[in-house]
């Protein structure tokens, strides 16, 4: 087990930001952490990675207790935060291998050129961090995490500045790294989540409201329904297909189409043929409605 939360708690004064937590994750994972700003992401981040202590509960990183061996735990961790903290004075290499010699890492040259090739960085190696487009600056905090070549990375909004060809980079990047790495990453780009992570734990208010799979959290929602939307040639008696087995609501989008919702154990392809025949007219238009992740976060988070 790489990362282990047991009933995490955090409180700030009068507010609890994490409320008694739990979840775990295997080596070689990629678990995206999503939830609104609040929610208490960063503050489990910050906890797990030993840069704030917990109120109560336990956190273990690769079998070390984080209250209890934080230096032997952040040897093993990567971890870009939020806001990402640089000297902006510095020079690229040399912002890289300070750091390396506050780790004290062997081989730090070879360390250096290793993050500084993988995140993309040679074209601008040469510039003052302060120089740099705030892309370019969110691939040096990543190349600073990756500098150790840590077992665990905690990345916090990796892909926050990036344009869209950056962000499709930095996706293989996480990828390749997710081979031999276990990676827990918070992002609000629910895309980059789905095509990076086939896990996803969702917290609102400190408190976890989903932990799975994404079809299956997907499936979950849909209450093992099937959602199709469909679009007739002519007007037709909606009353005569709601009373059809198997539906269950019918939602007009607009003039003679309509949003079918049925059970998943009955087949509403065919029964929207059918119908189409019994009512005199035939379908123009028919496509089954796939929850995003995007609908999923939003139907768990806004109350």
């Amino acid at each position: 087990m790489s990362i282990s939360i047991d009933n995490l708690t955090k409180i700030y004064g009068q507010q609890k930001a994490v409320d008694q937590i739990s979840f775990s994750i295997d080596a070689g994972e990629i678990v995206g952490f999503l939830g609104p700003n609040g929610a208490g992401k960063s503050t489990t981040m910050k906890i797990l990675t030993g840069y704030i202590p917990a109120t109560s509960g336990s956190v273990s990183v690769l079998g070390m207790d984080v209250a209890k061996k934080p230096l032997e735990v952040k040897k093993r961790i990567g971890y870009l935060p939020e806001l990402n903290p640089l000297y902006t004075d510095m020079y690229i290499t040399e912002y890289l291998k300070f750091n390396a010699d506050i780790c004290k890492i062997k081989n730090a040259k070879e360390a250096i050129e290793r993050v500084i090739e993988s995140t993309g960085l040679t074209p601008e190696r040469n510039k003052k961090i302060g120089n740099l487009s705030k892309g370019y600056k969110q691939r040096v905090g990543l190349a600073q995490a990756l500098l150790n070549d840590p077992d665990v990375l905690i990345l916090d909004e990796p892909t926050s500045g990036l344009d869209p060809n950056q962000m499709t980079e930095i996706r293989r990047l996480i990828l390749s790294l997710g081979k031999n790495k276990t990676i827990l990453l918070s992002s609000h780009i629910m895309q980059e989540v789905e095509a990076m992570c086939n896990r996803v734990i969702i917290i609102n208010k400190g408190k976890i409201v989903a932990d799975d799979n994404v079809n299956r959290i997907k499936k979950t929602i849909n209450k093992g329904n099937t959602v199709t939307v469909v679009k007739f040639r002519d007007s037709i008696n909606r009353d005569v297909l709601l009373q059809k087995e198997g539906v269950t609501d019918i939602e007009n989008v607009s003039d003679n189409t309509f949003k079918v919702t049925a059970s998943s154990q009955v087949d509403l392809a065919e029964i929207l043929f059918k119908f189409a025949i019994e009512q005199h007219t035939i379908i123009l238009e028919q496509q089954e409605q796939a929850e995003s992740l995007e609908s999923v976060f939003q139907q768990l988070t806004k109350k």
